[in-house]
């Protein structure tokens, strides 16, 4: 059964030399079957980039029923990583593209197709980033564009751009926590057994050492009771202790698992349950929402949102419903 009109439109490019990882993410996310979330949920669609047969970096031939024309009706066009850094995109492409973002479509690449973005020219004077191999040769080619390095994602404009592969699936998350709010982007995390939110502002990599396996283990288990007990004052020397670790020690070892400070890591996901408070139709009181995420007051939750998100608690509650409608209930 196809889903109704209202449902948002994907539209995924497919081409030969296709990098099939960066693919099969926004498949996952916006293209697997999830009668759960109810007849908004997104229509998907492969579009051809040229003519058949195509085949995928990893020898996978792929034959997509959509061809550019689909790029005119898509409110979302994925590009997965391009099939080299070096390697021109068709000019057909490039026009669709522009027309596209024109009209008021999101286009959001993936890793290397960062590159197709700028060859549009839609990144020029835009904040944007790719792949940490990539950063140099996309900043001589492209160097009116503002590339942000160590981060995972960039949204500026309807223009969002991941660093490597794995944080496509970053991007992909954050772009279903835009449309539906952070309960239904969880529950996409869930079913893909990834962690809910990763803020696009965490460095791409961490060079350091992997963290001892006992170490992790117990830093998982803390990290779970940290989440499950938002409403408590959470110090870094009670965190280390029931860690069993130093101070020191604790706070290195949540950097290297993470790739945040214990408290920078925390306000995330405080953050998060705010969003996920603001959005529940039982329309609790800004003070309830506070204590129960851990901001303790209205004013700090009102600073930290609007810090983090441009926005103040009830201006989120606002957009959300209003922007959600009838069509994306759950």
């Amino acid at each position: 059964m196809s889903l109704p009109p209202s449902a948002p439109l994907v539209a995924v490019l497919a081409y030969d030399g296709l990098c099939a990882f960066e693919f099969a993410i926004a498949y996952e996310v916006f293209g697997l079957p999830r009668p759960e979330m109810g007849p908004g949920w997104y229509r998907y669609r492969p579009c051809a980039v040229e003519p058949g047969p195509l085949r995928s970096a990893s020898g996978l031939m792929v034959e997509a029923a959509e061809g550019l024309d689909i790029l005119s009706e898509a409110d979302l066009i994925v590009i997965p990583g391009w099939r080299g850094i070096s390697a021109p995109v068709p000019e057909p492409l490039l026009a669709a593209l522009r027309a596209a973002h024109a009209r008021g479509a999101v286009l959001a690449s993936l890793c290397s197709g960062a590159f197709v973005l700028g060859a549009a020219g839609l990144l020029d004077a835009r904040r944007a980033t790719t792949h940490w191999r990539y950063f140099d040769a996309m900043a001589a080619r492209f160097p009116a564009v503002r590339l942000e390095p160590d981060v995972l994602y960039v949204e500026e404009d309807r223009l969002l751009t991941a660093a490597g592969s794995a944080a496509g699936i970053d991007l992909c998350l954050h772009l279903v926590r835009r449309d539906f709010g952070a309960e239904i982007a969880n529950r996409v995390a869930r079913r893909l057994v990834v962690a809910p939110h990763r803020d696009g502002g965490q460095a791409q990599f961490i060079e350091r050492p992997v963290p001892k396996p006992r170490e992790g283990a117990r830093l998982s288990a803390l990290m779970e009771w940290m989440q499950a007990h938002l409403d408590l004052d959470q110090k870094v020397p009670d965190l280390a202790r029931r860690a069993g670790m130093s101070i020191r020690t604790f706070q290195r070892r949540f950097d290297e698992t993470t790739g945040l400070p214990p408290g920078s890591w925390l306000l995330q996901i405080r953050i998060a349950r705010a969003q996920e408070l603001l959005e529940s139709p039982e329309d609790r009181s800004l003070e309830d929402i506070a204590e129960a995420a851990g901001f303790r007051t209205v004013a700090a939750l009102r600073h930290h949102f609007r810090q983090r998100l441009g926005l103040s608690p009830g201006q989120y509650r606002t957009r959300f419903f209003r922007d959600r409608g009838p069509a994306r209930a759950a």
